[in-house]
């Protein structure tokens, strides 16, 4: 005997998720967009800072668009082969982003060192005016995606728009102190200075997104205390094979094996223990019953073999 538990909202999930979408989409087309502008505008003035930006808002476009995807593809009903949906997508999605920063840091860190080596001339107010426009793009794609639901892939792509903030400010600090000092180191020294603030959040969330396809126990919760809070609900005597994880960002899954006092009020308990598991945000149980008598005869049986 075992139960599966699982209570969700389907009707207001569906209204996040869409809300959700809808911003990806508007967040791609401003990006990708502005990503054209700011990249003919590098050329012209000699400005790697703008150019990084450029680059750095077309890989901005590929998360947007890998993000807007996954979110709907996340959404798809459970099959016979994927019991629990396409939910891990929005996962896979923000490893994805995490890697595609990552390479995004060490092409930026490998173009600011030469840049340094060998310095060239920037256009320092063209680089001024065009990360002025840079920074509202990305000001209004970032509030864009902060409002929608936090899930990886959002997460992830909020990333790449966080870090083409900071780089459309380095770009306007750069071009300030080339136009009125004409200073030109000052461009990749920013450009480096941004790419390695990017690469401790960039890092967090890749190693979150590995815990999570390994199924580890959801750094938010605690193994030990679930099982004791568990354990010390009236009729359950001890709990074992207690196994936790992430399906997503927004779903936990928990199954367990209870040996418990009376098998008859199997059903008091069960729902007793769901709904405080429902309290500690897990959604998604397994619970299996044990008798209390019969495994201890099998403790005993094993102790004396």
């Amino acid at each position: 005997m075992d139960n599966h538990h699982h209570s969700d909202h389907p009707h207001a999930h569906s209204h996040t998720a869409h809300a959700t979408g809808s911003s990806l989409r508007w967040a791609l087309a401003l990006t990708l967009s502005f990503a054209v502008v700011e990249a003919l505008s590098g050329w012209w003035s000699g400005s790697l800072a703008l150019l990084g930006d450029a680059g750095h808002m077309v890989t901005d476009s590929l998360s947007l668009g890998l993000a807007a995807f996954a979110t709907w593809l996340s959404k798809r009903p459970a099959t016979h082969r994927h019991s629990y949906g396409m939910q891990r997508a929005e996962v896979l999605a923000g490893l994805i982003n995490s890697l595609l920063m990552l390479a995004v840091i060490v092409a930026l860190a490998v173009a600011s060192v030469r840049r340094l080596l060998v310095p060239q001339a920037v256009h320092g107010e063209a680089v001024a005016v065009v990360a002025v426009i840079g920074l509202i793009v990305n000001i209004v794609v970032a509030v864009m995606l902060a409002r929608g639901e936090q899930s990886f892939n959002v997460r992830g792509a909020l990333l790449h728009v966080l870090g083409d903030l900071l780089g459309s400010v380095a770009a306007l600090v750069a071009g300030i102190v080339i136009a009125l000092t004409g200073w030109m180191p000052i461009d990749p020294i920013l450009t480096l200075t941004i790419a390695a603030l990017i690469l401790a959040s960039t890092l967090k969330l890749l190693l979150e997104t590995l815990h999570t396809l390994m199924e580890g126990v959801p750094h938010h919760l605690s193994l030990e205390a679930i099982g004791r809070a568990i354990a010390e609900r009236p009729g359950v005597s001890s709990v074992h094979d207690l196994h936790l994880w992430a399906i997503s960002s927004s779903q936990v899954a928990l199954s367990a094996h209870l040996v418990i006092e009376e098998l008859q009020r199997w059903e008091a308990i069960l729902a007793d223990v769901t709904e405080v598991l429902r309290k500690l945000g897990v959604e998604h149980t397994t619970l299996q019953p044990e008798p209390l008598l019969r495994t201890v005869r099998w403790l005993r049986r094993a102790s004396v073999s």
